[in-house]
């Protein structure tokens, strides 16, 4: 990249450039990050110690909040930070880093949401087989698949980044790195590069969009011959489910199912599907499922009797 980049570093003009706008959005983001890390935290510190929650649905929500962690510190603590300096400038070796690992965790996120709409068809459609089905290793096999599906996908948009010259302008109106906004940074036709980037990320969207909705679909369809009962909890779980999917589907099928074209409301756009998501799913998988929240106050109250011993 070297010999053919002459751009040592890019500057961000981040979410507004007026400096006590900006100090107040570093205030908010840092709020919102603690939150993030703290609830999402909590979620798989309870399921990892708890016993009662070994099902498989359990297993994919530690994974999905461990992710919605490590997806929110790619963007988050960089903007706070930046917030504090008068020019927000990353090398370009940082951008190209802070691309691979966006698209890692955001396509193993999907991929996993994926596995999670496929669980909840296995327990509500066959849930006299459902732990033969959804055994530890098939759980463990689905997790490794969502993990190596999300490396497969950012090497591919990295690598279609990695190999293009950039000779400046060196500024775009974002707060963070991603492949749309640094595509116009280029020196050279990206016209090609720019379809293989859509087709790599909207290959992956449509695929698990439809794997989702056929899931739910035959889930519906299903629950004509549950009981009441048996109806109200099966879509109270995946009311659960399709929240946290539209919240970041949405808006992320917004940014990259589309011409490599940048808008102004791209990068407010980009909030829901960087923090807002993560923030919220502790909020609708948890304080909405019992179980959860008994093993919260059990894992609390453990640790006050620990402490006063």
């Amino acid at each position: 990249m070297a010999a053919t980049s002459n751009m040592t570093g890019i500057v961000f003009l981040g979410l507004s450039q007026n400096w006590d706008v900006q100090k107040i959005i570093s205030v908010m983001f840092l709020l919102m990050y603690t939150a993030i890390v703290l609830g999402n935290g909590l979620i798989v510190v309870t399921i990892v110690a708890s016993k009662g929650l070994t099902s498989p649905m359990y297993f994919f929500l530690s994974y999905l909040s461990f992710v919605e962690m490590c997806y929110c510190s790619v963007t988050a603590p960089r903007l706070i930070f930046d917030s504090f300096r008068e020019r927000n400038i990353i090398s370009l070796k940082g951008c190209i880093t802070q691309i691979f690992f966006l698209h890692f965790f955001g396509g193993t996120e999907i991929f996993l949401l994926t596995v999670m709409a496929y669980d909840r068809y296995v327990a509500i459609c066959k849930p006299l087989h459902y732990m033969t089905i959804m055994n530890r290793r098939v759980c463990g096999l689905l997790v490794g698949a969502a993990w190596g599906g999300g490396l497969l996908h950012s090497i591919g948009q990295t690598f279609l980044i990695f190999q293009l010259p950039f000779c400046g302008p060196n500024v775009i109106d974002h707060y963070f790195c991603d492949v749309h906004p640094v595509l116009k940074l280029a020196c050279s036709d990206t016209f090609l590069i720019g379809l293989l980037i859509i087709a790599n990320g909207g290959s992956i969207s449509v695929i698990s969009f439809a794997g989702l909705l056929a899931s739910y679909v035959v889930i519906l369809h299903s629950l004509r011959s549950h009981t009441s009962e048996g109806r109200r909890k099966a879509l109270s779980t995946c009311a659960s489910h399709v929240a946290v999917v539209g919240l970041f589907f949405i808006p992320c099928s917004f940014v990259y199912m589309r011409p490599c074209v940048t808008f102004p409301a791209d990068k407010i756009v980009a909030v829901f599907y960087t923090v807002v998501t993560p923030l919220l799913n502790p909020i609708i998988y948890s304080f909405r499922n019992a179980e959860i929240k008994n093993s919260m106050r059990r894992l609390m109250g453990r640790k006050v009797i620990w402490e006063e011993k």
